[in-house]
């Protein structure tokens, strides 16, 4: 396991102050704020220690509030909605600095056997056959380095490689509002760490990485790293519909059906290498054009 992945699993292992609240510590992002990831990974994991292990996660739905201060704690208090027969609710709250700044309900559920389909895998080429962000990063002379530096530290802990250019590697002309990236922890995960609630956790932290890229294609823009568009997200929803392992290989295959009034939605299915229907993921957010003075 590398040192970037020990240190990412540290951050998501809350401290339990009491029976149903949990505190976290933050690290700094590609912005200037926590990063919302990090917060709906963290406020899944407060959920999940409230929960049975036999009742794995099957479903979040989340809104971001406030912007997360990366130089204070969180405190997530957790509420015990429903425990019943074959599932179990929770209702998490994020607060600093004696305010909420992101609230999720969380669903899980006993295994039951029941019908099957799934959506196809779409194509994709093999993640070995494509660059590594460290290597397409480094081909972007138009970004300064201090993004770039940025860039790496935030993904050091995750392999993530985009099928094609990212808005901000290629922008100006509009594309097709599709994104595929393959993502996976960069090392093996094993041990006492190694249970279910921590691989839904770990795809919870990388989905909000990428999701609203489908809409800057659209638009042929570039996004935050090129300073042609300012966004956040606002609301942020998963389904898991089967198990997984965050250190194997996993397709993010992510579009964008609409964008309008300062709003971009964003929807994704993850699969595994196998072609197996893993998570669907629903995110909308604001994506704005800068104000030229």
């Amino acid at each position: 396991m590398s040192q970037a992945l020990q240190d990412l699993l540290d951050l998501l292992d809350l401290e339990q102050i009491e029976e149903n609240i949990f505190r976290g510590r933050s690290r700094s992002a590609v912005v200037p704020r926590v990063f919302g990831g990090q917060v709906a990974a963290q406020a899944l994991v407060a959920a999940g220690r409230t929960v049975p292990a036999d009742r794995p996660a099957h479903s979040l739905h989340a809104y971001f509030l406030r912007p997360g201060d990366p130089g204070a704690p969180i405190v997530y208090t957790v509420d015990r909605i429903r425990d019943g027969r074959s599932f179990t609710t929770r209702r998490v709250v994020a607060v600093q600095h004696g305010k909420p700044i992101f609230h999720l309900s969380a669903s899980f559920q006993v295994y039951e056997d029941g019908l099957e389909h799934q959506a196809p895998m779409p194509a994709a080429p093999d993640p070995a056959t494509l660059p590594t962000s460290q290597e397409r990063l480094g081909g972007y002379g138009h970004l300064a380095p201090d993004v770039v530096e940025r860039f790496l530290q935030a993904r050091e802990a995750i392999d993530l490689r985009y099928v094609d250019e990212p808005p901000y590697g290629r922008y100006g002309e509009p594309r097709e509002p599709h994104s595929q990236v393959w993502f996976r922890t960069n090392g093996k995960l094993g041990g006492a760490v190694d249970e279910p609630l921590l691989h839904v956790v770990l795809a919870t932290y990388v989905s909000d990485m990428t999701l609203l890229d489908s809409v800057l294609l659209a638009h042929g823009r570039g996004g935050w790293a090129v300073g042609d568009v300012v966004g956040a997200s606002l609301d942020h929803a998963m389904w898991f519909h089967r198990p997984f392992r965050a250190d194997e290989w996993l397709l993010y295959d992510q579009e964008s059906p609409s964008a309008h009034g300062g709003r971009g939605l964003g929807q994704a299915r993850i699969y595994t290498q196998d072609g197996q229907l893993a998570v669907s993921v629903i995110q909308e957010g604001v994506v704005r054009v800068p104000r030229r003075p």
